[in-house]
């Protein structure tokens, strides 16, 4: 190695050092050589997809997504005792989401820029045409379809086959340089230094995914934004923003605001705090944030209030256990797991078979104002749970409660209802033969009832016979000042 090469490529290393950051070049320790890994900047709205009839039997055929990044493409590198003067670098270049035609030519190209820079180091060039140029050149936009290159031989073909099926597979300048060596096996032109390091198309697909979310992850934490809480700008490391609408607050504020929530068991209430916005926070979220009891509470009431919204999940009616249960469908009986009761999932108490649900006082009147709101098929469905002797019970006692509303009074002793058919307003109860007055249903005193109304201090001074019908006329007593 002459002093003027070993000086170049000292130079060319300490001066990529200084360039790219330690996640872009790396130097090779024990060679003269190093890693990069170029990360290409993707147009906005930039979308890839795998077709419905890919070779590959995937659940995510005809799957479609927009991302802002793609990992990177990785260029490994030796450098030859005679590089710059005389060899160009020994290299591989990998990439996960090009195919290994694709990145042939990629290497064919660097072929070429060796060729125009032969004598002068070239590391930087190659690194600025892949990052720059890379989409351009290989006629790549969006939507972009993911594919994975065919380990297979193929027949030779034809010129114009060759030529018209590199210029679909490359485009633009690369099928130039791919129909300029025409009749060769599609397997010979695949460069050995061209590695696509990909498992199978599913594993593409969730690396390119992860990859594109951390590297989103990654810029939201290192930009300032503004919190509409408390209108304090803060890096995005020290804020949280919601999935859906992508709302941006800081940790501090949501910690506040969640753990108020929860407190209050509002947990389907995480929502985004901007006016009119539905966006929810995730579990995920949530747990970073609040501390481990609280996350334990949030939690349980999601997990209750899911189970609630469930038409086949009812609750063990002991009060000791609570836990939920699976309905048998089609059927009125539970068993608990936990506590092993057997109980009806209509009225929650111990099964009873074909028997209907027994009803209490409370219930009746409940049963009785759902019947009469209910249409025909509701009704059926009460008349076979409660039994339609129940249901008949609690309307006529409905229709004996209005009339007695309607027409008699209590008995300000015992309660007993009083009807008054004639005769004056001193009454006597049939139920505990306690006298009182029918207009202001005071008791009145034994020995000597009608006091009551002869005594001027008295509300019903004068008024034994107020509104009494006597021969067809209502009699109005007058009250006397």
């Amino acid at each position: 190695m002459s002093a003027e090469d070993l000086e170049a490529q000292e130079d060319e290393l300490l001066a990529l050092a200084s360039i790219y950051d330690g996640d872009e070049f790396r130097k090779a320790e024990s060679v003269q050589g190093g890693e990069t890994r170029i990360y290409l900047d993707l147009p906005q709205n930039f979308k890839i997809f795998v077709s419905g009839n890919s070779n590959e039997c995937l659940q995510n055929s005809g799957f479609e997504y927009t991302i802002c990044f793609l990992p990177p493409l990785v260029l490994n590198f030796e450098l030859p005792p005679d590089y710059p003067s005389s060899s160009p670098p020994s290299f591989t270049l990998s990439g996960k989401w090009l195919s290994p035609t694709q990145l042939s030519a990629l290497c064919k190209h660097l072929d070429n820029l060796w060729e125009e820079h032969r004598g002068r180091v070239v590391l930087f060039a190659w690194m600025q045409f892949l990052k720059e140029e890379t989409l351009t050149y290989l006629n790549i936009v969006s939507p972009f379809e993911l594919k994975m290159g065919s380990q297979k031989k193929v027949q030779r073909r034809t010129t114009a086959q060759a030529s018209s099926n590199t210029e679909l597979a490359l485009g633009g300048a690369a099928a130039a340089a791919a129909a300029a060596a025409p009749d060769v096996d599609q397997e010979d032109s695949v460069d050995e230094r061209a590695v696509q390091d990909v498992e199978s198309l599913s594993s593409l697909i969730q690396e390119i995914l992860d990859f594109n979310q951390d590297r989103q992850m990654k810029c939201f934490n290192s930009k300032l934004f503004l919190c509409s809480i408390c209108f304090c700008e803060k890096l995005g490391s020290d804020c949280m923003y919601f999935l859906e609408c992508r709302h941006v607050y800081c940790k501090a504020c949501l910690k506040d605001y969640f753990e108020i929530q929860i407190k209050d068991g509002q947990v389907k209430c995480l929502n985004c705090p901007e006016p009119q916005c539905s966006s929810v926070a995730t579990p995920g979220q949530v747990k970073e944030l609040v501390e481990a009891d609280l996350f334990a509470r949030y939690d349980r009431l999601l997990l209750q209030s899911t189970l609630d919204l469930m038409a086949d999940v009812v609750y063990c009616p002991r009060p000791c256990c609570q836990l939920p249960v699976m309905q048998e469908p089609g059927g009125t009986m539970a068993i608990c797991s936990s506590c092993n009761f057997a109980f009806c999932t209509l009225c929650r108490l111990t099964y009873h078979g074909v028997s209907p649900c027994k009803v209490t006082a409370e219930k009746l009147i409940d049963l009785r104002n759902e019947y009469l709101q209910a249409d025909e098929a509701t009704k059926r469905f009460l008349e076979q749970r409660y039994g339609k002797r129940v249901i008949q019970k609690a309307l006529e006692e409905m229709e004996s409660k209005d009339w007695l509303e309607k027409n008699s009074k209590s008995c300000p002793c015992c309660g007993t209802p009083i009807q008054k058919l004639d005769g004056c307003n001193k009454m006597t109860c049939t139920g505990c033969m306690q006298y009182f007055c029918w207009i202001c249903m005071g008791s009145l005193s034994r020995a000597n009832p009608y006091k009551h109304f002869t005594d001027p201090d008295s509300p019903c001074f004068n008024r034994l016979f107020h509104a009494v019908d006597v021969n067809g006329d209502i009699w109005e007593d007058e009250i006397e000042d």
